[in-house]
């Protein structure tokens, strides 16, 4: 996850930004800038590669200024170099952004035709260039901010000085969290309170849609359409903690309303969002185009998103694909050879089942794959690739963000597989990017639009002893994800089951007693998933409908509750239909009062067979 950072100050800020930035450095990030306002015009250092390149160059040529903005990147679009890293400055007007600006192309070409030219590769250059244009024609400060804001689609959070105003930082937030610190005739910007913590322990969260103007005195705050809001302000902790969980309440929480940041980072590290393709290098050393099969093995909710990529191999590159849960993979003596791969996907990298069978398919001669968010982990340094999923920390015990980020990187692998294989289109390559591409937009729609009606079908779902979770296709392997997300904190005795295998035991189960939660999407399978559906409602089972708007608008079946979510692309759906599943078994779990973030019995890395 990038990271800014902004102080509009009464001295000098350039060290106290790279300091701050230092705070952020747990997020990754691969160049680092900082730009400052000093007697009218903007100033600005950036370095490729890690911070202390950053405060080299800022002593060996000092910053000079009292407001300024500072980055983290992590390249989404364009090389990881000193050019395209931020702050980005045009005429006058300096911008930081975390996030994807989804329809940057369009935009740019808009420009372009203009006559306007553009210094990087950038989707962030788009934003000062639009801000700049809108100067350019007349509109104030404040109007060119929102009018940009307007123009801009995707999941993003901005910081933006200009170099005719010595005294003010604009900032916008939609989707990546952004906090504003009051001080002492100062004022902060931060991506998290842990940015901000030695500098003021007193914090404004924005909310999604905000954007605000930030000046020594404090800030003012306004809401899409430009309505001036108030914002509480609370005091953090921060400081006592390397990860804080912000405005939320659990670590689960905030990790849940993480995943359109880190989505869209791990989605920028394996396709091209410019061009819509798969980076050529995103498969390491494995060669996909010659492999005979794969083998892919993981535990828990790894080993769920493995299962989910199983069904993305087997369509889009057509390659036959081997999966179990580690600790029974090496001892079912699966005939292995050389003309195969594997891959292991785990959290910590250091699982000690999945370690273990790593080695059996090491000893095979397979060329092994490690799908981790620790790059210094056991299991990566064992590997002859390794494909990071960028999460950042995931503190909560039961994983939600890190399951996301496993499944951006195998959609990612899958599509460069069909393509290695020839199984896929260039056409069709981009199409499928382009739907991932938006994923951080629709889950950021999602997580705003559905979590008050999911807190209050918690409190109601508390009351059940037992739930059983039913889908078909990718659906169902995200079926078994939402058992094990509410069992797991909630305590609640909950099974995921293929919707067609309804008929061949659980249906005995079923009555008035029973939740019936069917994932089901309008899509190939949905039909059939509906026929199921019947079966619970002739027996009187309580149905949580999850589906999109043409799915609930063509079931007629009475339900408990109906979660509908966007309609989106086929790949897109595990990752978008993961959010109403961890939101539900998280807000049952804190109206049952479970220790949410460390439940019983649970570790977050299981270094034991």
């Amino acid at each position: 996850m990038c990271g800014i950072v902004g102080i509009v100050g009464k001295e000098p800020v350039a060290d106290r930004l790279v300091d701050a930035l230092k705070r952020l450095e747990y997020r990754g990030y691969d160049s680092a800038g900082v730009a400052t306002i000093h007697e009218g015009h903007l100033a600005r250092r950036r370095a490729e590669g890690k911070l202390v390149n950053l405060a080299r160059k800022l002593a060996a040529d000092p910053l000079p200024g009292n407001v300024g903005i500072a980055h983290t990147r992590w390249a989404t679009h364009g090389a990881p170099n000193e050019t395209n890293a931020h702050p980005h400055i045009v005429d006058g007007v300096a911008v930081v952004h975390n996030g994807i600006i989804e329809n940057f192309s369009e935009l740019k070409e808009g420009l372009l035709a203009e006559g306007v030219t553009f210094d990087t590769q950038t989707d962030t250059e788009v934003v000062g260039q639009l801000i700049a244009r809108n100067l350019r024609n007349g509109m104030g400060r404040r109007q060119a901010m929102q009018a940009m804001l307007r123009e801009i689609t995707g999941a993003y959070a901005l910081a933006v000085i200009f170099a005719d105003d010595p005294s003010t930082i604009m900032a916008a937030r939609s989707g990546p969290p952004l906090a504003i610190g009051f001080g002492d005739g100062e004022t902060y910007l931060g991506s998290d309170a842990i940015a901000l913590a030695p500098l003021t322990n007193e914090i404004t969260y924005l909310v999604d849609g905000d954007w605000a103007v930030i000046g020594r005195e404090g800030a003012f705050i306004f809401d899409h359409e430009g309505n001036q809001i108030d914002r509480p302000r609370q005091i953090t902790q921060a400081a006592a903690y390397f990860v804080d969980k912000g405005n939320h309440r659990h670590f689960m929480e905030k990790e849940i309303h993480e995943q359109p940041e880190v989505v869209s980072h791990a989605l920028a590290h394996y396709v091209d969002l410019g061009n819509h393709t798969v980076d050529p290098a995103a498969t390491g050393l494995i060669d996909f185009a010659s492999l005979r099969g794969l083998a892919i093995s993981a535990c828990g909710t790894a080993y769920l998103s493995g299962l989910i990529g199983k069904y993305w191999f087997e369509r889009y590159a057509r390659l036959p694909v081997e999966i179990d849960v580690a600790s029974e993979f090496r001892y079912r003596e699966i005939p292995l050879s050389a003309d195969q791969a594997a891959l292991f996907i785990s959290q910590s990298g250091e699982t000690a089942d999945t370690l273990a069978s790593l080695r059996y398919c090491h000893s095979a001669g397979l060329k092994i794959g490690a799908i981790v968010n620790v790059k210094e982990s056991t299991i990566a340094r064992e590997s002859d690739a390794i494909f990071p999923i960028l999460a950042g920390p995931e503190i909560g015990v039961a994983s939600t963000k890190a399951f996301t980020c496993q499944l951006t990187v195998l959609a990612s692998l899958a599509i460069a597989a069909g393509r290695a294989r020839g199984t896929i289109s260039e056409a069709e390559e981009k199409q499928l990017i382009k739907s991932l591409a938006e994923m951080p937009r629709l889950m950021n729609a999602v997580l705003n639009a559905i979590e008050p009606q999911i807190e209050a079908l918690a409190r109601e779902l508390s009351r059940y002893k037992d739930v059983l979770y039913l889908g078909r296709g990718t659906s169902y392997p995200l079926a078994m994800e939402g058992a094990l997300k509410l069992k797991e904190i909630s305590y609640i005795h909950a099974e995921g089951y293929a919707a067609g295998e309804l008929k061949h035991g659980p249906i005995a189960l079923i009555d008035e007693n029973m939740p019936v939660i069917v994932i089901a999407p309008h899509d190939r399978f949905f039909e059939k998933t509906v026929s199921n559906m019947q079966e619970v409602a002739a027996r009187g089972g309580k149905i949580i409908f999850v589906t999109d708007e043409k799915g609930a608008a063509a079931s007629k079946l009475p339900t408990m509750a109906t979660i509908t979510l966007p309609t989106v692309a086929e790949i897109v759906s595990p990752m978008i239909y993961s959010l109403p599943i961890q939101l539900l078994a998280y807000h049952t779990a804190v109206f049952m009062g479970t220790d949410v973030d460390q439940p019983r019995n649970l570790a977050k890395s299981v270094t034991v067979e």
